[in-house]
């Protein structure tokens, strides 16, 4: 699928513009119809187990609903108080709304973003482009692809360890002195598996050089950049929507 294949710098900068110019609208018009476009592409466009991206997604929706009546409850005075709204049987000033809607959208939106990379983007992919497309160190991106890799290795030692004190017979303890007991070989282990891909490395001529040569090349190719120009082109016509219907408004301290 096609955002599977964006070379990941390009896909990762541009989601990055995204949310710093979203971080600076505040009307709930533009982020919701942006959130709805997000979701309609990464479902269309994107290679993923889509029974997993719910569960991902409904943290965010609770956080952003949550958000939605603090802000209510706990907002300013309006300017205009006699315009309100009744939700729920409750009477809230209409800009109280406004600006509650404006905050929990914009969750949404930043979310969405988020959920498109991590489900479209390789993260050793990732890293091997930000070596060759933006210079990142190969010392500290081997250092991170290496912690990666070791997170599933940590999770199988776990259950391995867990499985033979049940064997011995140990674990009626309280679970803080449970954690510390865990801890301990945990961590062992991890410095030995450390101290071995260190070596490893070593012993291959890993000397942490810029100038070096890999084995999988990432290039930025035309049409990388359409994902660039469509997802620019796509929140500038819905901020264009907002101004016309007059729903279109730039942070200026509201909170």
């Amino acid at each position: 699928m096609y955002l599977n294949n964006v070379n990941p710098s390009v896909k990762a900068l541009t989601i990055l513009a995204l949310v710093l110019i979203l971080a600076l609208l505040f009307d709930p018009v533009t982020p919701v119809l942006f959130t709805m476009f997000t979701v309609l592409i990464t479902f269309l466009f994107g290679r993923f187990r889509k029974k997993y991206y719910l569960f991902y997604f409904l943290p965010f929706t609770i956080f952003a609903f949550g958000m939605f009546w603090t802000t209510i409850a706990f907002a300013d005075p309006p300017q205009n108080p006699a315009e309100t709204i009744v939700l729920l049987g409750w009477e809230v000033p209409e800009e109280n709304v406004l600006v509650a809607l404006s905050l929990s959208f914009r969750v949404m939106a930043f979310a969405t973003l988020s959920l498109l990379f991590m489900f479209t983007t390789n993260m050793v992919e990732f890293l091997l482009s930000l070596m060759q497309q933006l210079r990142l160190p190969p010392k500290l991106a081997y250092g991170i692809m290496a912690g990666y890799r070791f997170l599933p290795m940590l999770k199988t030692e776990f259950d391995q360890i867990r499985a033979a004190h049940r064997v011995r017979g140990v674990g009626t303890e309280s679970k803080w002195k449970r954690s510390r007991r865990f801890a301990v070989p945990l961590l062992a282990g991890a410095i030995r598996k450390a101290e071995r891909t260190a070596l490893a490395m070593e012993s291959k001529g890993f000397t942490g050089s810029r100038e070096r040569t890999f084995y999988r090349n990432l290039k930025v190719r035309g049409k990388d950049w359409l994902f660039p120009a469509g997802m620019g082109a796509v929140l500038l016509f819905f901020i264009i929507f907002s101004v016309r219907f007059g729903y279109f408004s730039w942070y200026q301290g509201q909170l």
